[in-house]
């Protein structure tokens, strides 16, 4: 997955296109699945609340509902564009995700392993 939790984005298509938001979630596949990620302020509906001793008012609730992970770009630190991301091997082994625009990394994904030294 190229994007984690915590980390900025921007959605590329659908009506929230442009927007930037903070990772919230991510759902990974599962048996052929989309991956989807849940994105602060992003996709916003309306779930309608019956009336109950929990929810004594009732009405719309708006949350926020997941999104393909294809439909949003990872927003670069360094050079503050929306970019695809790369996977590298460091000298130390461990392994890293970084801009494809200008470089930078971006975060590890993996711990160094003996087998890549």
């Amino acid at each position: 997955m190229h994007v984690k939790v915590d980390d900025i984005v921007e959605v590329t298509t659908g009506d929230d296109k442009g927007v930037k938001g903070k990772v919230l979630r991510v759902q990974r596949s599962k048996a052929g699945k989309v991956q989807k990620v849940l994105i602060e302020g992003v996709n916003r509906v309306y779930k309608h609340m019956r009336r109950s001793q929990r929810n004594p008012q009732g009405g719309r609730l708006s949350k926020e509902m997941p999104i393909q992970a294809s439909n949003v770009l990872l927003v670069c630190e360094s050079c503050k564009a929306s970019t695809r991301t790369g996977a590298r091997f460091l000298e130390d082994g461990s392994k890293e995700r970084f801009c494809k625009k200008c470089g930078a990394g971006i975060g590890e994904i993996s711990p160094a392993r003996t087998s890549k030294r």
